[in-house]
């Protein structure tokens, strides 16, 4: 064998040897968002963190006239916002249709502009389709649920995403940052006595 075909089938050995050493590349994770709004943030982001497949959740505001509200300006009720969060999730874990069946069970969809204890159009509930795959599943959940009987009337908007402008950091994971708060306020809204009345315990 000839020196430059000794020298070619040593650097495939070599070559050969350093691809079954090298460990397998983890492909990242396919992330996607969807928006909702159920009343006040800290509580619907708290609730939507907590299932399997999202990977986070921003408080903002959305579907309204002013640009880049202040929490001070949309807390007037005259910006036209809701409160409402961006949620990440991996649509290999968690589908969009689950993301929209289990946030119908952590709100009262059958009230306009308020929920629970929080009064005014910038607390109204919302599911915000950003394609026209995300508008079936939406408005498809929507009449199962009134095909079902289990609720008389749904008063949650289900209307094409706008603007998402995140809120201010001190209402980032509120819930984690402030827990007694964050607990105190939940309770005395009374937001899970209201959701066990509507849904069950289940």
């Amino acid at each position: 064998m000839s020196r430059t075909l000794c020298l070619l089938a040593w650097l495939l050995v070599l070559a050969g040897s350093a691809t079954a050493a090298d460990p397998p590349v983890a492909k990242p994770p396919e992330v996607r968002t969807a928006i909702f709004a159920g009343g006040c943030f800290w509580c619907i982001e708290a609730d939507l963190e907590k299932l399997p497949g999202v990977l986070g959740a921003e408080a903002g505001y959305t579907a309204g006239r002013t640009v880049n509200p202040t929490y001070a300006q949309v807390s007037t009720g005259n910006t036209g916002h809701t409160e409402a969060v961006r949620v990440s999730y991996d649509p290999q874990k968690v589908s969009y249709a689950q993301l929209v069946d289990y946030f119908w069970r952590h709100i009262d969809p059958t009230v306009s502009n308020r929920q629970f204890c929080d009064i005014g159009p910038q607390y109204r509930s919302g599911i915000y389709w950003q394609n026209e795959g995300e508008r079936k599943i939406a408005e498809s959940s929507r009449d199962a649920l009134l095909a079902s009987g289990k609720l008389a009337r749904i008063e949650t908007e289900i209307a094409a995403a706008s603007s998402f402008y995140p809120a201010e950091e001190y209402h980032q994971d509120y819930y984690r940052k402030n827990p007694v708060r964050y607990a105190y306020y939940r309770l005395s809204c009374g937001r899970d006595a209201r959701i066990r009345q509507i849904w069950g315990d289940g």
